[in-house]
């Protein structure tokens, strides 16, 4: 039978979800916060009420005699400890209507899919879509997604929980870590090559076979379905070139516990306008000439980066950026240049230059071809400057 604190949890629960036979945590979450009642442990963690993984069967005032689990109260972590939930509600994300499928999508869209625990590592350049495309998987198979951001910072306590003070009381929030698991939702892991030797907690779970959360004596096993995605800038090698400071040498042992790893790249110029045309219309505007004549400009300042000749690329999310402005400031060179700011002064004059020659009509062969003869032309004074400066050298000899 339940006693009187369970009825009336259980009479405000039939009052907002009049319909429902099962609900999911995330609902009485939602009603121990709104009316400010002791949250329903005896409902969750009685085997009579489950009705699947994050679903209980709602309780008939009478018919079942379960024992009565009420909140501890002692403010000892041995007996005041529960466990909390962060996350309520449906996780799944949403679709978003510019995304464009290209490069690994498909498969990472087929791992998912499987449900398999197949842990999955994308690597490539800042900008060309790594993260979107996990989200976007996920929206697409209708999976949760759980996305943690990485720093020097991250710790086991980020990661797998800790002891927060509530309504008074110590207990144990999960982390997003273990909300994964017991959920049996996708892991994504943004920017893993940010993170210290600490993230070495994740070892066991990234062998699939569960942890044992030694803060609260619990061996959480994953539920099925569950899956990490980590996505790096690097290789988890750290960056030579400096140009993402702040990535770190990850541990071997970890790294190899990776099955699979992707190399991302940008997306091929086909698909790039086809992403900046639907931005635009997304926006209520379109201007087919202008994205195409940024992908050509964008395409063009890659290849002299690969070939060594910049420092700096235009990637597919700062094109993304620039036909946004566009679509508020009606103006191309304005939206260009904003959204080139970020450069210093020489290479964003150097982009915003190179765009007048797109724009005016040359094609990105051409522009290289003028770019090779300029380097082709700097070497040859550069050659003859310190030709000069050999002979000066004798001379004074």
């Amino acid at each position: 039978m339940l006693n009187d604190k369970q009825k009336v949890f259980v009479d405000i629960l039939k009052k907002e979800y009049p319909d429902a036979v099962e609900v999911r945590r995330g609902d009485l979450n939602t009603i121990h916060k709104k009316h400010k009642l002791p949250f329903p442990y005896w409902l969750v963690n009685d085997d009579k009420y489950k009705a699947g993984k994050g679903m209980f069967k709602v309780p008939v005032d009478g018919s079942v005699d379960t024992t009565v689990v009420d909140e501890p109260k002692s403010e000892t972590k041995s007996e005041a400890a529960y466990i909390v939930s962060s996350l309520t509600g449906n996780i799944v994300p949403k679709k978003d209507s510019v995304f464009v499928s290209f490069g690994n999508y498909p498969d990472i869209k087929s791992i998912m899919k499987s449900r398999m625990f197949y842990p999955i590592f994308i690597t490539g350049l800042s900008g060309n879509g790594k993260t979107m495309g996990v989200t976007q998987a996920a929206a697409e198979n209708k999976r949760e997604l759980i996305r943690v951001n990485i720093t020097i910072e991250t710790d086991e306590d980020d990661l797998l929980g800790g002891y927060r003070l509530k309504d008074g009381q110590t207990v144990w929030q999960n982390g997003p870590v273990i909300e994964a698991m017991e959920r049996g939702a996708v892991l994504l892991l943004d920017e893993i090559d940010l993170a210290s030797n600490k993230i070495m907690c994740l070892q066991p779970i990234l062998e699939g076979s569960g942890i044992f959360v030694k803060k609260i004596n619990k061996f959480v096993k994953p539920a099925p379905g569950f899956n990490v995605v980590a996505t790096a800038n690097t290789k988890g090698q750290g960056s030579d070139d400096g140009k993402f400071i702040g990535t770190n040498v990850l541990n071997e042992a970890f790294l190899e516990r990776f099955p699979i790893t992707f190399e991302q790249k940008y997306p091929s110029v086909k698909i790039e306008e086809k992403i900046l045309n639907k931005t635009l219309e997304k926006t209520g505007k379109k201007d087919s000439k202008f994205c195409n004549k940024l992908v050509t400009w964008a395409d063009v300042i890659r290849k002299t980066y690969f070939d060594g000749g910049v420092d700096e690329i235009i990637s597919t999310r700062r094109l993304v950026h620039i036909v946004q402005a566009y679509s508020i400031f009606k103006d191309k060179m304005k939206s260009i240049e904003v959204c080139t700011n970020r450069f210093d002064a020489d290479t964003k004059n150097s982009f915003v230059e190179l765009y007048t020659k797109v724009d005016a009509g040359a094609t990105a062969e051409s522009i290289a071809e003028d770019q090779r003869k300029a380097d082709v032309a700097d070497q040859i004074k550069e050659d003859s400057d310190s030709e000069s400066d050999d002979e000066a050298d004798a001379d004074a000899i």
